[in-house]
């Protein structure tokens, strides 16, 4: 239909349903189409946004590859007006990103339904603009990554890895390559809901943190079975594959469904193994400590703005399905929002299991909850959970030793007689942050973490952490994140490779998008 001259146009007699509304105009470019749920009898007033017909970033770009490339970093860091925010469906997402590691609330193993989830990084804007990329763009197939590097300041300094139970910075007073990663992806597009859709992430990690991310039979033989002459386990650097999944995304089952099969990060946790995914460089001892990715199936339904539950089965945790490490694991978990989506409380039974002593085969129960202040710059995200492994090998009956499991450690039972024990460990972390400007925010973390048998660190004792960091953007594909953390192990001395109850450090690392 066409339009009075000041824009304002008016429809009548429409049955009730859902709408998608664009409008052009000369000098204008369709804008982003506008949705609208009509009921019947209902007045619905809308505004239809509309664009200057500018070039998009980086369209018509000549030259060769690195042309390209450097084009598209100098259209990030010298930014024109925002254009039409991109479709969605739902409550409108909380955060923005940058300068917050998400726009909507984490929940692993899905896409975020309803939200468009495309990036638009260098690396795929100049691949685009090559001969073969307009068919990579048709198919919605994104290349992309980028390159975290950090160093610390710390009071420990004694062994090769003298800040640990600290992490991921675990070398003290020193520069580490953490990550250089890859990622080959289509996201499908679960703002539409009138045809199924796929998509698949592979994502390749080379760098320090594979030791956080290897999962028993994924090339783990680079860090377990490789004892060093220095004590340690491992090679410093190494190779994981810490993504390979395939997303299937069907429309019609409640608002939504993702089912995702393959190697996929763990469910629950306000952090994640990814650089980018994180409020911060180092890590709470909170997330440190628990399930890391699962290599199976999962299915996530969103059944209103309110409700989203999902289930699946894996190997359990850090194992692939053919490994020794491997028992049938399953998880469910729902989620529930309110407040237009500023509130939502995600409780989660990860892995179910006999929890029998293994390769990280644990037992862990979470809840997690996010709020926004209103309107404000301010939120929050608090987690807790309760986990466990049971018969775990004493490390106080010799008798046990032939037990134990690379990789895993042993627990401080209650008596030198008992040869295996249960062996569990709870902890709780708060965050609260602060947005200061479009490319600034601040964080603060407080958080208790108690290994009750020492299972998970080495060390049986409670620990206290606190830590404040900031995030600087440069433009979306720089981003520089100081911080200053301070430890306390109250029980027994964990850190200085076993020396001090207490450790403070100031680390840094900076993350470069390709």
């Amino acid at each position: 239909m066409v339009s009075g001259s000041d824009g304002a146009f008016f429809v009548s007699d429409l049955k009730p349903g859902r709408y998608e509304l664009t409008a052009k105009l000369e000098g204008l470019e369709s804008s982003a189409p506008t949705i609208v749920d009509l009921s019947d009898q209902q007045t619905a007033p809308v505004d239809v946004p509309v664009a200057t017909n500018a070039p998009a970033a980086n369209a018509g770009v000549t030259g060769g590859f690195f042309s390209r490339l450097i084009k598209a970093y100098h259209d990030d860091w010298h930014p024109g007006p925002d254009g039409p925010a991109p479709a969605f469906r739902g409550d409108p997402a909380p955060e923005s990103n940058p300068p917050f590691p998400f726009t909507t609330w984490p929940m692993g193993g899905t896409v975020a339904i309803g939200y468009p989830a495309a990036t638009s990084y260098p690396l795929t804007t100049a691949i685009y603009g090559g001969k073969d990329g307009e068919w990579l763009k048709k198919e919605n197939i994104q290349i992309y990554g980028w390159l975290d590097a950090g160093m610390n300041i710390s009071t420990s300094h004694t062994g090769p890895y003298a800040n640990a139970p600290a992490a991921y910075a675990e070398v003290a007073n020193s520069f580490t390559l953490d990550q250089v990663t890859l990622y080959i992806e289509r996201i499908p597009d679960t703002v539409q809901t009138d045809h199924f859709d796929w998509g698949f992430r592979f994502t390749n990690l080379y760098g320090f943190d594979y030791r956080f991310t290897t999962a028993q039979g994924y090339f783990s033989q680079q860090l377990l079975n490789n004892p060093k002459a220095n004590g340690t386990l491992g090679n410093k650097q190494g190779y994981d594959p810490v993504m390979a999944y395939v997303d299937l995304y069907y429309p019609k089952v409640g608002q939504g469904m993702d089912v995702r099969i393959g190697r996929y990060i763990s469910l629950p946790d306000i952090e994640a193994q990814l650089a980018p995914n994180n409020y911060s460089y180092t890590h709470s001892l909170t997330y440190t400590y628990d399930c890391y990715t699962q290599t199976g199936v999962n299915a996530s339904i969103k059944w209103s703005e309110h409700w989203t539950t999902q289930f699946g089965l894996s190997g359990g945790c850090e194992a692939a399905p053919w490994s020794q490490a491997a028992k049938v694991t399953g998880n469910a978990c729902v989620a529930y929002s309110w407040a237009q989506g500023g509130d939502n409380i995600y409780v989660c039974a990860n892995s179910l299991n006999d929890s029998r002593y293994n390769y990280n085969n644990l037992a862990a129960y979470y809840a997690t909850w996010y709020h926004k202040f209103g309107h404000s710059k301010w939120h929050a995200a608090w987690e807790t959970w309760y986990q466990y492994e049971s018969h775990t090998p004493n490390v106080n009956n010799p008798g046990a030793a032939s037990l134990l499991v690379t990789g895993a450690n042993g627990a401080y039972c209650n008596r030198p007689d008992e040869l295996t024990c249960f062996a569990p460990d709870w902890a709780t972390v708060a965050y609260v942050n602060r947005q200061f400007s479009k490319r600034d925010f601040i964080s603060i973390r407080n958080e208790y973490f108690d290994d009750l048998k020492g299972q998970r660190t080495g060390y049986k004792t409670g620990y206290t952490e606190h830590a404040i960091s900031w995030n600087h953007w440069i433009g979306s594909t720089v981003v520089f994140r100081p911080e200053i953390r301070y430890d306390h192990a109250y029980n027994s001395p964990a850190y200085d490779s076993g020396l001090k109850k207490s450790q403070l450090m100031f680390a840094a690392d900076v993350i470069w998008f390709f």
